[in-house]
């Protein structure tokens, strides 16, 4: 006769709860580390783009700074503090850390302690329905007092590791969180800059709009004497009439844009719209950016950017998270236990020397679920796959976002200086043309005429110089800055 025990008898399955218990054993695969998503920028270690705009010095968490604008420094500052949207980040992350507090107190033993005072009233004691025969007499209905003071104790043995992969899945859902954070504090302070940028950007093209909208004016009156005297026709003063009216057209949705940021301002710094009208209404210089940016390596990219620190650490959950799918496939083990003190009279709770004491085991495996615990299995397999592809996803977005912002930055600075010379060559035509007509060999007309030609180069210059501006914010995003640990 064959003595072997069958694959999962009670004494194998007993045997093999001690040994994982002894092993302190863990189902399901270990994380180790995020996969490798851009090997030819990691071997590198340079950006394609980056050529002359990179230096050797660290790069700035607080970015922001190095464009020197006092006003700028304050309101960035004051939306670190008040943004609704970063606050809401930080409950969530507050969330998390409990969340991981829960999952290390379910690791540890349940405690309790009850008390009892109850009082009962039993029916009387049929004896002859007991026995068969008939009773001699009926017994009168009794009642009892019961007294009980109890403590209790239960305790879950993390035998196949089910506690530990979800306090690490619950921890690394707490450093995905805070690095989710640190992602809106980015986003903020980016949000931020540029619409200060676009802010003052708008007041310096109107106000160079309303004197190209006077120079207009003044060619507008002039164009009316000369058809008085014969020597234009009214075709002429039409054409100025139509150029001034589309420069009057071009400067309202300047208006409506420029209280659009403001507004946009006001609540990006937690307050109403119109809150900063007074402060922000006098137009202040653009901010311009450094010569060269510190852009620093891809790998330290990745290091860095806070949605690919996001993105890394949800996949170690997610892969925590397929050991706790395992080891509900097996079976658990509880430990439980009571201690008590009590009668059917209030002095019997002092009588330290007849307690109850009970201690039970408890082996239960739902060995039978028709495949429910593979199903759940190979679903958090595939959810941890999906988080594995999110994460390749974010280091290439990452890349593309330094290599598209150092592009255009690059492409900016010779778009300024191409602009700046065509301003220059404005600047000296406009001379040549009041020489002209301080010399008498020129109309005041061809002087208006060139102011107007001038303020647009101007204009031009302007916007490029916001564009700029806004490729340096968009470098320092793509990087990763503007949050610290402290702010986390």
């Amino acid at each position: 006769m064959d003595k072997t025990l069958p694959l999962f008898t009670p004494v194998r399955l007993v045997a093999l709860a001690a040994a994982a218990l002894l092993a302190g054993c863990a189902l399901g695969p270990e994380y180790a580390g995020p996969p490798e998503a851009a090997p030819q920028a990691q071997r590198s270690g340079q950006f394609v783009r980056a050529g002359d705009l990179a230096n050797a010095a660290a790069p700035l968490n607080r970015w922001w700074e190095a464009l020197n604008d006092a006003q700028l420094n304050r309101l960035v500052q004051q939306a670190l503090q008040a943004n609704p949207s970063l606050a809401s980040a930080r409950a969530r992350l507050q969330q998390s850390r409990a969340n991981l507090d829960l999952e290390q107190a379910n690791a540890a033993p349940s405690v309790g302690a009850s008390a009892l005072a109850a009082h009962a009233r039993l029916p009387p004691a049929n004896l002859g329905a007991l026995t068969g025969g008939s009773s001699s007499g009926g017994s009168s209905a009794s009642s009892v007092n019961l007294y009980n003071l109890g403590v209790d104790a239960s305790w879950e043995a993390d035998l196949f590791g089910a506690h530990r992969r979800a306090i690490q899945a619950a921890g690394a859902s707490a450093q995905a969180a805070e690095a989710s954070l640190a992602d809106v504090q980015v986003s903020l302070t980016a949000e931020v800059v540029n619409a200060y940028i676009n802010l003052r950007d708008r007041q310096h093209r109107l106000a160079l709009g309303e004197q190209s909208v006077q120079a207009q004016q003044d060619m507008l009156a002039l164009t009316g004497q000369r058809v008085q005297r014969g020597t234009a026709s009214s075709l002429d003063q039409i054409r100025v009439q139509n150029q001034l009216d589309a420069t009057r057209a071009e400067l309202l949705p300047l208006q409506a844009e420029r209280e659009a940021y403001l507004n946009q301002l006001a609540t990006l710094l937690g307050q109403e719209p119109g809150t900063l009208d007074a402060e922000l209404n006098a137009a202040s210089p653009l901010p311009l950016p450094p010569q060269q940016v510190a852009v620093g390596d891809p790998v330290a990219l990745l290091r860095r950017r806070p949605d690919v620190r996001a993105a890394e650490r949800t996949l170690a959950a997610d892969t925590a998270k397929i050991g706790q799918a395992e080891a509900a496939r097996y079976p658990s083990l509880k430990l439980f236990g009571v201690i008590g003190l009590g009668g059917t009279h209030p002095s019997d709770l002092t009588r330290l020397d007849d307690f109850l004491a009970l201690g039970a085991p408890m082996l239960s495996w739902n060995f039978l679920d028709f495949g429910r615990a593979k199903a759940r299995v190979t679903q958090a397999e595939q959810v941890r796959d999906e988080a594995e592809m999110k994460y390749r996803q974010a280091v290439l977005e990452a890349l593309r976002d330094a290599e598209d912002s150092l592009s255009r930055f690059r492409y900016g600075r010779i778009t300024v200086a191409t602009l700046a010379r065509s301003k220059a060559s404005a600047d000296r035509a406009l001379e040549l043309a009041r020489q002209r007509y301080q010399a008498g060999t020129g109309t005041l007309i061809e002087v208006l005429d060139t102011t107007r030609q001038q303020i647009s180069a101007q204009q031009n210059l302007l916007q490029a110089e916001a564009n700029l501006t806004r490729s340096f914010v968009g470098i320092q995003k793509a990087l990763g800055l503007g949050w610290g640990e402290a702010e986390s």
